[in-house]
């Protein structure tokens, strides 16, 4: 998915009872970070940088969604212990279908890969990126994004 397409729907499980749908956050600016997997090193410093830039994220406006094929059980466990406050989604029945429908899937290794989107509050995907397995993407690019976001916005 690219720059202008509208955003996939997602409805996902962020525990055994609550679903997270796309459409709650209509109005206001999404950050989707698709990640490899639960407890993998360098997943798990990308969320904590994610928690870590929350004041930041929350004075642009925007929701930080993580979404990985993990259960909600292993979820809410990997959530537990990083402190993340952000929902963490299971992508899981059927397996990184989201992830596929985003692009963010690598279909050789047979696993989601690693991509972030900002996704406008009229559901349009602004921005995008994808990195290779071991690449931590940082937080400059959802930043970058948010902001030139809230400069169109505001014109």
């Amino acid at each position: 998915m690219h720059a202008g397409s509208r955003a996939p729907a997602i409805v996902l499980r962020s525990s055994a009872q609550r679903q997270v749908d796309l459409d709650d956050y209509r109005g206001r600016p999404v950050v989707l970070v698709f990640y490899i997997a639960d407890w993998h090193p360098v997943c798990s410093a990308q969320l904590q940088r994610y928690r870590d830039i929350g004041a930041e994220l929350e004075e642009l406006g925007a929701e930080l969604l993580a979404i990985s094929a993990d259960t909600v059980w292993s979820h809410a466990a990997f959530a537990s212990v990083y402190q993340l406050p952000f929902p963490v989604l299971a992508d899981d029945s059927p397996r990184a279908r989201i992830a596929r429908a985003y692009g963010a899937y690598d279909f050789r290794l047979q696993m989601p890969r690693r991509a972030l989107f900002v996704v406008d509050g009229s559901a349009r995907i602004t921005w995008s990126q994808a990195f290779p397995d071991a690449v931590d993407p940082g937080s400059d690019g959802i930043l970058t994004a948010l902001e030139e976001l809230r400069s169109a916005i505001s014109r």
